[in-house]
Formats: C-alpha cells, structure tokens, sequence
C-alpha cells in the first residue's frame, strides 16, 4: 500500500477536494445543520456554525497524515462551495480495506452525484493507494445508500445486526464491498 493522503480529484462533474476552515458555512448550511441529511449518521447534527467551524478545525491537520483521506465534494459548474463529503472513515482490522462513508445535503440527493463521487474515490484507492478490497455499510433502513454502493459495483456482502449506532437508534447495517479484481 501507498499512503498518498487526500489529493484533489476531477471527475465530468466533481471536484473532490481538501475541506479548508472557510467552507465552514457551507457545509453547516447545505448538509450539517440538516437533520434530515444526519439522520442516519454517527455524528449528531450541528446546532450552530461553530460546530461546524471547530469540527474543521480538527479534520485540517489530520490532512498532514498519510493515511487521511477525507474529500469536500463540490461541483465543477457550483464554484468550490462544498455539497457533501466522503472520507475513509477508518481502515478495517486487517489494514488493508478502508471503509468509506458519505453524505450530501438533500438539494442534490437522487442525482447521481454521489455515486459519482464515491466510483471517483473507489478508483483512487485502488489505483492511487494501492488497495485490494473497499467497504462500505448503511443503516438498512437508508436503502438509498445501498443503492449508491451497488451503481459502483460494490457487492452486498452480509446484514450485521445491531452493528451501529446513529441518530435514531443502534442499527442493522448492510455491508458492500468491491474488490479490486472484480471491478
């Protein structure tokens, strides 16, 4: 493996990015603040925008590790104002699969755009990082992100019950995964 850390990513109609403290408001606006848009995630919704300000202020030096790799999603034809994010939330036990989560402000949910994200991010991990194997999970209750696995060729592996805990409640969770050679 070849930890190259968070580097820019162009796709048709992305550009995945380092987070800077300055998208602060946009994240806040268009995804954190939104209980809709957390109500399946591990961390709670941001009350306020300094939340969101000090949440960035300890993702920003994680950048300088090798092995964090953690994108704001923007689109080519929006400026740089970040939509959502992905990130290797972390690396499984045997160090050789990272797990990816995502999530988008519901303004641009149903239109490809994260699946298109997270194709961009499975494609660098192989080919950049050098992995074998990516993961991913969802509460089974959000069917929609099982979808956004399955358009990038992920495969459901198993049904882990009470597996997470998010907002609502300690959940089953779906778990995806791709393997290099299957892709």
């Amino acid at each position: 493996m070849n930890h190259i850390g968070t580097q820019y990513i162009e796709t048709d109609h992305l550009i995945l990015r380092r987070f800077e403290l300055s998208d602060a408001p946009a994240m806040f606006a268009n995804w954190a603040s939104d209980d809709e848009v957390t109500r399946f995630l591990t961390w709670p919704t941001h009350t306020d925008v300094s939340v969101t300000e000090r949440i960035l202020g300890e993702w920003i030096p994680q950048y300088k590790q090798e092995d964090c790799y953690r994108w704001a999603i923007t689109l080519k034809d929006n400026g740089s104002q970040p939509i959502g994010s992905i990130d290797v939330c972390h690396w499984r036990e045997d160090g050789e699969a990272p797990e990816i989560g995502y999530c988008m402000g519901k303004r641009w949910w149903h239109r490809g755009i994260m699946s298109e994200a997270l194709g961009a991010v499975i494609d660098f991990l192989f080919d950049q990082v050098g992995v074998e194997r990516v993961v991913a999970r969802h509460d089974v209750n959000n069917p929609h992100s099982g979808g956004v696995m399955r358009k990038c060729g992920m495969k459901f592996e198993e049904i882990r019950e009470k597996n997470n805990r998010n907002n609502q409640c300690e959940c089953d969770c779906a778990c995806y995964a791709i393997h290099r050679s299957n892709r």
